[in-house]
């Protein structure tokens, strides 16, 4: 019998624990500046999203292992790289940013990809990240 003599057996919580969780994720993300301007390089673009971290998460956030995987200047879009435990704080910090160089600007997320794969390992779903069949210009 259960709870107050009502014939229902207590529900049963199961507990499972992934054994493989992911190492890291993996984010596509464009960053927008509305007023034109000078467009960062890679190495101005990898400082802002170290700064953002900074910002928002001070000192443990700008020490987060980040990697830009690719940047395109053109587009101002990159994958990014970045632990599983710190996602999280990434996502949030570049969503907060506000201003590049005193100018406005926003990160945006395009897509989000999550692996089960080791270091040697390697996937043709990353390359997903790498195009989108929509800005694809056809001769």
């Amino acid at each position: 019998r259960g709870p107050a003599g009502r014939g229902m057996a207590a529900a049963a919580f199961e507990r499972r624990v992934l054994r493989r969780a992911a190492e890291h994720h993996y984010l596509r993300v464009r960053l927008e500046l509305p007023d034109g301007g000078a467009r960062p390089n890679a190495a101005q673009f990898k400082q802002l999203v170290v700064t953002a971290l900074r910002e928002l998460h001070g000192e443990v956030g700008a020490a987060l292992p980040v990697d830009v995987l690719t940047y395109e200047e053109k587009t101002l879009s990159a994958i990014l790289r970045v632990i599983s435990s710190g996602l999280v704080k990434l996502w949030s910090a570049l969503t907060l940013l506000g201003f590049y160089q005193n100018r406005r600007c926003a990160f945006h997320v395009l897509q989000f990809c999550l692996f089960f794969l080791s270091p040697n390992q390697t996937s043709p779903f990353l390359l997903a990240l790498s195009g989108n069949s929509r800005e694809l210009v056809l001769d």
